[in-house]
């Protein structure tokens, strides 16, 4: 029964322990982190394309005034000099402007490809740890499984041995199990207590060796219930 017992308790302590859960731990957090900066990735990138789309919108009412400006002066609309000086110096003006808004947008475009660039990269590396978190998942499942095969296996034979053993010993044995640990029974063996570890002196082991082998025996230290074998010492 003990034995039985203390198989469960190490089945359930691995299913608690498996290294697969501490690395899904850790790979929900990272895909948490990546998702983040994914988001703030998106929104740049998204916000990159809304002044691109500004700055084409000014290159293009610059050209669009500059034409129709060179359109006068090619078809010699104007006559007054002043007039033709102005809208001269105008044109170059639109020049320099064009050519400033051109430069802008060009940097606003590089920004707005490595802004491109890192959304690929944190979805690629996010995919990547989703599909590592799925493999360890079914790792752990796996295991799992096989746990939960073995303790529904050590549980079954359990009961039987319930069902064997006299009512008020499995109550004693429960009492001192819960309060002891998880160890309600331990071999004597070689005039040593498994349970505590302590050895047991000569004559508590005489004391032991007159009782039937019936009798439930307890150790005086640990007060746990003693499993007389083939090499007690008794």
């Amino acid at each position: 029964m003990q034995g039985l017992d203390l198989k469960l308790d190490q089945l359930a302590h691995r299913r608690r322990t498996l290294p697969e859960l501490n690395e899904l731990e850790s790979l929900a957090a990272e895909h948490a982190r990546l998702s983040d900066a994914l988001v703030v990735a998106q929104t740049k990138v998204t916000d990159l394309e809304r002044e691109r789309e500004r700055a084409d919108s000014d290159v293009e009412q610059v050209r669009d005034r500059k034409a129709r400006d060179q359109k006068r002066l090619d078809a010699g609309q104007v006559s007054s000099p002043k007039e033709l000086e102005s809208l001269q110096r105008e044109v170059e003006s639109l020049n320099r402007r064009q050519s400033e808004l051109e430069d802008a947008e060009i940097e606003i475009m590089e920004r707005l490809e490595e802004a491109q660039s890192e959304v690929q990269s944190l979805t690629a590396e996010r995919d990547k740890t989703a599909e590592r978190a799925r493999e360890v998942q079914q790792t752990r499942d796996a295991k799992w499984a096989e746990i939960d095969q073995e303790a529904e296996e050590a549980r079954t034979r359990r009961a039987e041995l319930v069902e064997e053993l006299p009512t008020e010993l499995m109550e004693l044995y429960e009492k001192i199990r819960s309060s002891q640990g998880g160890i309600g029974a331990a071999a004597l063996r070689r005039r040593t207590c498994e349970g505590c570890q302590l050895q047991l002196d000569a004559s508590e082991l005489k004391r032991i060796e007159s009782f039937a082998p019936e009798v439930v025996v307890r150790h005086e230290e640990c007060r746990r219930i003693l499993v007389r074998v083939a090499d007690s010492g008794t």
